[in-house]
Order: C-alpha cells, then structure tokens, then sequence
C-alpha cells in the first residue's frame, strides 16, 4: 500500500498545516504562562502593601483619594478651559455704553447705559479709600495667589456658626474675575472659572494692576461702575478729592450696591459706612481715634431723588443709540434728541387724569402714547402707567391688535386701485368660509360713498375691498407706509387683528400725514464721542424721506380722516380752532382701544388697556383714547403756528397764527376736491343735514362742496 504522505504536493501541505498549528498552540501557551507568572508575581509583590486594621484604611483612603483627585482635576479642567478663551480677546477694553442724554434745547435728561471713568491712576486715589476697600473686601490681598484657602475657611466657619452668609469668601482678585469674565450667576462652574481665572490673573498681572482695574469695574450702583465715576455721581466731586466719610460710604456699596446706595436708602448707606470704619479699626489700617470724625460726620450725598426722569423715552432712545452706534469704538456718548420736557409733562398729566378718573368705573389700567412732530421726531411717550411698578415700555414693544385703526391700510390700498373718497360702496352681509363679521351697529346701511364708509367705521366694506384687492397688497401697504412689525395675513386682516405696536401706528398715520413721504418715527438728533466730535447727524446721515405714496392718493385720505374726526367715531378728538384728522380703533371684546390723529404740526397715537389682555368696561377708540389725544394736543398747540394738513388746509375762526410751509412743501398745496355727479346727487339728498353741518373755510372759500361733508348723518358709529 502506497504511503499517503509521500512527497507529494497534498502531503507537504499537510505537514505545513500541523507545523502552523503547532506553532500557535505553542504561542498561545506561552502567552497565557507569562499572564500567570505575570500575575503571580504582581500580587506577591501586592501582598508587601496587605496592610490590616487602621493601615489598610489609610491606604485605601489615600489611594481613592488620589483618583478622585485625578479625576476632579480633569473635570475641573474641562470647565476653565472656557473661561480662559475670554482671556485673549481685549477684555480690558470696557466696550459698554455710557450714554447721556439731552432734549432738543440740549438740557441733560438723564442717562443710560454706565458711568465709567477709568482716568484716575492709583497713585491718585486716596490712600483711606484703598485701604477702606481691602479691609472690607480682602485684608489679605497682598498675601494670598488669586483664592485666599484660609479665609474661605474662616468665612465657612463663620457663616456656619450664624446660621446664614455674613462673610464672603471671595478675594478681591475672584470678585475682578467675575466682574471681568463671567456673571453673578450663582452655580458651581461659574465659581470653577473665577478660581482658574484668579490664578490666570495673578500670574499675568502686578498687585498694582489688579487693585486698579477692580477700583474701576465694580459696578457701585446708580449706573456708576468705578470709583471716579461713582464718586461724581454720589459727591459731584473727584475720587482725589474724597474725604473719609465719603470713601467709607464707597467702599460700603461693593457688596451690595443696589441696597446701600445713598441716593436710594441713606440711612442704611451711613450704617454700611460705619461697619466699613470698624473693619479699618479691626484690620489695623488705622486707629479709632483716626476714624471718629467719619463716624460722627457721615458722608451727605447729592439728592438725586427729586428729579424725575423721562424714563420710557430714554429706553427707547438707548435703543436707537445701541443700534446707530454699533461697531463703533467710542462708548461714551453725549446724544441730543428731540425730547421735549413741557409735552412729556403734557401727556404724563393727561394720561394719569384719564387714568384715575377711569380706570376703576371702565377696568383699565394701561395706557402708551407717543407724540412727534410731522418729520417724525418723537417729542414725549408714556410707556405705561407707572415706570417704577413695571418698565416695560407699551409704546414701543408691546404688540397689540389695532382694530378699526388698521383700515387705513385697506383704504389706501384702495386709493391706488382707482377708488375715490366719493366711490360708491356696498355695506351688505359678506361671508368668507363662514366667518361673516358685523358691523358694530348690528344692521347694515347699503350703498354709500367710501369716505362715509370710513367716518361711520363700517366692517364689512374693508373686508370686501379686501376680497378685491387682496389681502397681501394691504399687508404690503402697511410695511411701505412705515409699519415695522411683519403682518400676519388673515380673511380677517381688514379688521386689525395682526399685532402692531404704537410706534408702528404712529409711522403710518405719518405717512399720509406727511403728504405721502414715508416717516420714521426716531429720538436722536445728532450724537457726539466723548472727545465732543459729531458722529451721527439725522439730517445728515439719515436718507431723504421717500415718496411711498404719491401726493393725490396722501391728500384723499387726509380728506377721509379729517371727516372721521368732525363727522365720526373721533369727535371727541375735535381740536377747537384747528383741522386734525386720525381714526380709531377698537378691538374683539373691548381689549384694546386706539386713536392715531394728527395735525399739520404734531401727530400722536394712543392705546389703553390692560396687560393680561382681559376686557374693558367697553372703552372704544372714540373715548378715552381720543379724549386723552385731544387733551394733549391742545397743550402741544399752544403759541404753535398752524401748519396745513397736505389736501385739506386750516379751520376756520383759528386765532392762531399759519405758519410758513416747509423747505419741502411745496407738494402740500391746497386744493379742494372734486365731486363727481354721484357725489353730487348724494349731497342733494342730505341737503337737510347739510344745512345743520358744521362748515369752516379753506383759503377763503367755504366747506360745503367739499367732499367732507359727504357724511352729514347726525349719529356718530362708536366703534
């Protein structure tokens, strides 16, 4: 029998495959041998270390505390690497605004932003008010590296035995790091980061240099961040010229500026002061003897409390000074506006007394208003009731359904679709997907000329003019007459329920105020850095009005509105002696109450009711909001010269004197409307009524066959 593993090619392969198992059996045993002698070793040399009783526990203590360290260093790492980012950046570039703030006779009205004066050096900031500071702050400052351990753990044992936080446990180095790098947010990996960046400081910085940008930054209160800055505000005087009494005082306020500022609490800010002189005792800075005339003389700060500021309008001003001035490298600023004291004061007091008289009988509580002249410079606004119990400001944030004040918008659209004030319209029931609105009367009125349409405040001609002309256009409309906010298009938009604020309202009555020219409502006249050169001028830097409407389609409407308010919803805003023309607005359930009027010197625009958006006591545009419109005007007319009213003109019996026209007026000419024959014969009809309206001339001639007294039905609409 022949051999199987004779040489042949199948038998070498054979044998290699045994050789190659061989081998790896081979290596796998040797593998797993060195394991076993490896281990064996590893714990013979482990039972060296088999300590028992109070050994074993301090080494297996020592042993997880050191990993737990390892750990908590990664972790701790993990968190400042973060922080440390914000280290190379210019982060000792202070890049916040501190801006003061003029009327437009360039009387201060007050400030927003920070008081920040960083121009004193340390050598110049009196020696008790450094030391005033360190004795408060960090006694230790000079000998500790960024996070002073022995005095975290006297304040710990401290605070435990009160039962309460009556030390802190920062350094003064931890408290620029925060105030540098992060926030006052009270959280475990902020005080992670301000540990790391202490240390960060420390290394890179001189005690010197610390001690002088903490002396700068800490905010003081009273918008004052620093001690020069915080000095003029509460003293009127240098930080070099400081006595101290007065640096006990300032030194107190690093703790808790808000409570112990002078301004607002001076009593508790005496007490902080004298517990400032007993920690200079205690720290032996200096001797009682040295501190007895502070105690028994305390600081007098400046009454800064009788002056009251016109606070919602230098909101809304800082506002416009971040915006204009964004990416600019000069943050202190001296900005003129267009404020006005007299029509500020003018509209607090017509506000408040249309509060108070009806606020309770009528449930409302809220009221805004913004008032400018004809170029749009704001000149007065109430942002609500009361700044101190809520600063929110209603007249440029709050966003509020319209209502009938919205139809503006629809009416203009239609304006420049072909329509005419004297167009004949059909007030009958309409339905869209089975939304069918009323009007406020409950009945519908047939045909009638739009301007009566308008005067009578109908709703369902709007919405079927909406139907005709689309719904985008009229939202389309509204933004090119100046409305900011994005307006939600709806079957119902005819009616005002996309939310506008007061500004918005304002810009778009503006406009056809203006003779057409789209018009931004703005606070700042011309704005300077604080080397006093001129960096923002309105008229200089602001582009030239746009023509959004054109001048005919301005001078209709203006035609329309001034009949609202002698022959509508607003007669309660008739301004005696003077053409004024506006509409109302008035909300689903009374919520929300509107009138936007104007001159052809001022225009303004009301809102009134309540926060949570609950009902009124039924106050419609026509009332109160008209009312307190009127009242204001009147005030704001007072030794005015009238200006026209572009397409309409002046009142009659007006013992004011007419102003000139503007530089840019020339378009504003004045000129009555033609009737067509339609017109005409509707006029024929009402010539009874015709005969008990009330007529005023322009240039001369006499109002009668103007289109305004179109409407001439004695029952004014109350929405």
């Amino acid at each position: 029998m022949r051999d199987p593993f004779e040489s042949s090619r199948r038998g070498k392969f054979g044998l290699r495959l045994i050789e190659i198992d061989a081998f790896v059996n081979s290596a796998v045993y040797r593998l797993f041998e060195g394991l076993r002698r490896f281990y064996t070793g590893y714990s013979a040399r482990l039972e060296r270390f088999n300590y028992r009783g109070f050994k074993r526990l301090f080494v297996e203590l020592a042993g997880d505390a050191a990993t737990l360290g390892v750990v908590g260093v990664v972790v701790l790492l993990a968190f400042a690497i973060p922080a440390f980012n914000a280290t190379t950046k210019e982060w000792r570039d202070y890049q916040q605004f501190s801006v003061t703030f003029l009327d437009r006779y360039g009387n201060e009205i007050g400030r927003r932003g920070i008081r920040h004066d960083d121009g004193v050096p340390l050598s110049d900031i009196p020696d008790h008010l450094v030391k005033a500071v360190m004795a408060t702050e960090d006694r230790r400052f000079y000998y500790h590296f960024g996070v002073d351990f022995l005095g975290t753990f006297r304040a710990i044992v401290s605070n435990m035995r009160a039962g309460g936080v009556v030390e802190g446990g920062s350094t003064l180095t931890q408290q620029l790091a925060k105030n540098v790098f992060l926030n006052n947010e009270r959280t475990l990996e902020r005080k992670i980061k301000e540990a790391f960046l202490s240390f960060w400081l420390e290394a890179n910085l001189t005690k010197a240099e610390i001690l002088k940008l903490y002396l700068d930054r800490a905010y003081l209160g009273g918008g004052a961040f620093g001690v020069e800055a915080a000095s003029q505000f509460y003293f009127n005087k240098s930080v070099r010229d400081i006595s101290l009494a007065e640096a006990s005082m300032l030194a107190g306020l690093f703790k808790a500026p808000t409570r112990y500022a002078p301004h607002i609490d001076l009593p508790a800010a005496r007490a902080r002061a004298n517990e400032v002189l007993t920690n200079l005792v205690q720290a032996g800075f200096m001797t009682e003897g040295q501190v007895l005339i502070a105690r028994r003389r305390p600081a007098e700060a400046v009454d800064r409390s009788a002056k009251k500021a016109p606070d919602y309008y230098l909101d809304w001003a800082y506002d416009e000074v971040q915006r204009l001035a964004a990416g600019g490298h000069d943050f202190s600023l001296t900005v003129k506006t267009a404020f006005d004291a007299d029509l500020q004061r003018a509209m607090d007091t017509a506000v408040e007394k249309t509060l108070r008289q009806y606020s309770k009988p009528r449930r409302v509580k809220q009221a805004a208003m913004a008032l400018s002249g004809i170029n749009g410079a704001v000149h007065a606004m109430v942002g609500g009731r009361d700044y101190g119990s809520s600063q929110f400001n209603r007249a440029s944030r709050a966003l509020r359904q319209p209502g009938s004040s919205f139809k503006l918008y629809v009416y203009m659209t239609a304006l420049m679709n072909g329509y005419k004030p004297n167009s004949v319209v059909s007030d009958a029931p309409i339905c869209i997907g089975g939304w069918c609105p009323r009007n406020y009367s409950g009945g519908y009125r047939g045909r009638m000329p739009m301007i009566t349409a308008l005067t009578k405040s109908i709703n369902t001609i709007p919405v079927r003019l909406s139907q005709q002309l689309g719904r985008d256009n009229i939202a389309d409309m509204a933004k090119n007459m100046g409305v900011q906010t994005p307006i939600r298009v709806s079957r119902s938009l005819a009616l005002g329920p996309s939310e506008v604020t007061v500004l918005d309202q304002l810009a778009g009555y503006l406009t056809t105020a203006n003779g057409g020219k789209r018009t931004r409502p703005y606070a700042i006249v011309e704005m300077r850095n604080s080397s006093g050169d001129l960096i923002y001028d309105h008229d200089r830097d602001e582009p030239a009005r746009e023509q959004a409407i054109p001048l005919e389609q301005a001078e209709m409407m203006n035609q329309m509105l001034v009949n609202v308010v002698n022959h509508g919803t607003a007669r309660r805003a008739i301004l005696p002696g003077i053409l004024a023309g506006g509409k109302t607005g008035t909300t689903q359930a009374y919520r929300d109450a509107w009138f936007i009027g104007f001159t052809g010197n001022y225009a303004a625009a009301v809102w009134m009711g309540n926060d949570d958006f609950t009902s009124t006591g039924r106050v419609t545009g026509g009332s109160l909001p008209a009312m307190t419109w009127q009242e204001v005007m009147v005030a704001a007319h007072e030794g005015e010269a009238i200006k026209p009213i572009p397409g309409v003109g002046y009142a009659e019996g007006s013992n004011l004197p007419v102003a000139a026209a503007d530089d840019d007026s020339s378009a504003q000419r004045l000129r009555a409307p033609t009737l067509s024959k339609e017109a005409a014969d509707v006029l024929h009809d009402l010539a009874g009524a015709l005969s008990r309206a009330q007529r005023f001339n322009t240039g001369g001639s006499t109002r009668s066959d103007q289109v305004s007294a179109i409407d001439a039905a004695p029952q004014p609409a109350t929405q």
